[in-house]
């Protein structure tokens, strides 16, 4: 059997069964035995995968191929994201034709209440799926209008700036509508105002220097999807509102997880005794919500700790 069908390509996964059947090998020794004189940069592309450690040590076959099919899942969802966007062009040019004018794919709203209202005009239309980044946690939309969403099935994630932490009302605020199923993590990067509803139109703040310049309205199919990938990759760096940061031997053991067959080398490696690193398993597997050992690095992976 190959995994080409789940996107690893022949060198890629010649390059991991070595790996996998040879845990102590080097790189000179595998370049040497796999004849590969670029091997370097197959390496890298494994761990850009989460196929391989920055030591050498090739991710469990069961924790590998759950990963490399959640990222096909990824790509099949994104393909058929872009051909949702055939609609929006089919609307586009039956205004044209009706109007007898171009539509305009990027169009700036010159003020904060005009994209207020156009915002919450599009939410009135039942959408499936809405993306919000902000400094801040409070919504703009109005809180009875969201709330009627959630309960409709709306799809919505709101991500914000770790500077609002400072704020205890920003905190509630959050928590309140994480428990009501709008989630919210926090991020470390650099935040704009975003939304993005359906994955087919945004709305960029303007002038990010001045406020009340307002904001451009996106619907170009190409700058909407670079948007929403821009949107996931930081969302999954991110982190839920109540999650406490890692500490750095935790993070050892979710590595010592993935890496080590049995409890007793992945506590020798780590220099600490078998019942510590037991205790700190179950301390995670608690955090992240996982039954097995191998859900928790599942999770871990999830949510970018690993």
């Amino acid at each position: 059997m190959s995994l080409a069908g789940l996107g690893v390509t022949t060198k890629q996964e010649h390059v991991y069964r070595y790996f996998l059947r040879r845990p102590h090998a080097d790189l000179a020794t595998a370049a040497a035995d796999l004849d590969i004189p670029d091997l370097n940069a197959t390496v890298a592309e494994l761990r850009r995968l989460g196929l391989m450690s920055e030591s050498l040590v090739a991710t469990k076959p069961a924790i590998a191929v759950d990963l490399l099919v959640r990222r096909r899942v990824e790509q099949t969802q994104r393909q058929l994201t872009e051909l949702t966007t055939a609609w929006d062009v089919l609307t586009e040019l039956a205004e044209e034709h009706r109007s007898g004018k171009a539509v305009h794919l990027v169009e700036h709203i010159p003020d904060g209440p005009g994209v207020t209202q156009r915002l919450n005009a599009m939410m009135a239309g039942a959408p499936e799926d809405f993306m919000y980044m902000k400094p801040l946690a409070t919504h703009s939309t109005s809180s009875g209008r969201l709330h009627k969403l959630l309960a409709a099935g709306l799809r919505s994630r709101t991500l914000f700036s770790a500077q609002a932490l400072g704020d205890p009302r920003q905190v509630r605020h959050a928590r309140l509508w994480h428990a009501r199923g709008d989630l919210h993590r926090v991020t470390s990067e650099p935040v704009r105002h975003v939304a993005i509803v359906n994955r087919s139109v945004a709305f960029v703040q303007a002038d990010p220097a001045r406020p009340e310049a307002g904001a451009l309205q996106i619907r170009q199919p190409g700058l909407v999807a670079v948007l929403v990938d821009v949107y996931e990759g930081m969302w999954s760096r991110a982190r839920d509102v109540d999650d406490r940061p890692l500490p750095p031997v935790e993070h050892q053991v979710l590595d010592a997880l993935t890496r080590y067959d049995t409890d007793d080398a992945a506590a020798r490696a780590l220099n600490i005794s078998v019942r510590k690193f037991r205790a700190h398993v179950a301390d995670l597997m608690a955090r992240l919500g996982a039954r097995t050992r191998f859900q928790a690095a599942l999770y871990a992976r999830e949510r970018g700790w690993l």
